[in-house]
């Protein structure tokens, strides 16, 4: 993609800033969509809650990436939390999704924001982009989120909806949160271990993102995991080696129901998720194994 001008939501979060610092470090103009009146030409107003996009800060952008959303683990999951969850993620992306359809010259590509957790608990079976839909509050939110972007594409934009894994960073996300446990001496399995987590370096996902971008074959459903999902009793033995700690505690499935609620379903659910339509466009994975990828997180 040559030097292009591009609008991104959730450019704070742990994959918004990362991408918006590898844009800007090519060349590329990004601008930033934020919940305030706009400070600075780099910046665009928008309010999700009330579906308003500043429609006039997104005329010349060559693509759109929406990566907003309330956070799925950051607290309790009260049916406010939840609702919220929810409505973060389908009325922020009606917004960006009407607002790009409104444009004259409307952006070539809208990559937004989607979970692997659309496929819900999958056990040990591997899935790609061809599976269905799984059953539960996630991948009931997941459905809606993507359904979300149709005015986008019923104007003719490329869409995609890219599906993300567990990103392993040290700024935000679950694994923003295991590192420290994890340094301390306090990590070790959740529930059995047995179940599949599918990760992807943070590196990795912001390159799966630009290469979606630059891929004008790919649209609809992408799945930004690595190659090689590992259950979580691996992940725990992974980070014990590359930290070098002692990994000896669990966490008992009885215990994470009480102290997370819902939630703990979640983390306990096994995703044994595949990034076919990736590897078949081509995209090269640069720490495709869990000890590289935790490696990468810590430089």
């Amino acid at each position: 993609m040559l030097h292009s001008r591009i609008a991104v939501s959730g450019a704070s979060g742990l994959i918004g800033a990362a991408l918006v610092r590898a844009l800007r470090a090519d060349g590329h103009e990004v601008v930033r969509l934020v919940r305030h009146p706009a400070r600075t030409g780099d910046e665009v107003e928008w309010d999700p809650k009330r579906r308003y996009v500043d429609v006039a800060g997104l005329v010349g952008c060559d693509a759109v990436v929406h990566l907003a959303g309330a956070g799925v683990g950051d607290h309790r999951w009260t049916p406010a939390y939840k609702r919220e969850i929810r409505d973060s993620r389908v009325l922020g992306t009606t917004a960006v999704a009407e607002a790009v359809a409104s444009l004259d010259v409307p952006p070539k590509v809208l990559v937004s924001a989607s979970a692997i957790g659309y496929y819900g608990d999958t056990g040990d079976r591997a899935v790609d982009e061809s599976a269905p839909a799984g059953t539960g509050f996630l991948p009931s939110v997941c459905v809606e989120w993507e359904a979300a972007t149709a005015a986008a594409q019923e104007a003719g934009v490329r869409t995609v909806h890219a599906r993300t894994g567990l990103v392993v960073g040290r700024a935000g996300g679950a694994w923003g949160r295991l590192f420290p446990l994890f340094r301390a001496g306090l990590g070790g399995r959740l529930g059995d271990g047995r179940q599949y987590w599918s990760f992807i370096a943070l590196h990795d996902e912001v390159a799966a993102l630009r290469h979606i971008l630059e891929t004008e074959s790919l649209s609809g459903p992408v799945n930004l995991t690595g190659p090689d999902p590992v259950t979580n009793a691996e992940v725990t033995a992974a980070m014990g080696r590359v930290l070098r700690r002692p990994t000896l505690l669990t966490a008992p499935a009885p215990a994470l129901r009480l102290v997370l609620g819902d939630f703990a379903q979640d983390v306990l659910s096994s995703q044994r998720v595949l990034p076919g339509r990736l590897l078949d466009s081509g995209f090269d994975f640069a720490f495709p194994g869990i000890d590289a990828a935790i490696r990468a997180a810590l430089r």
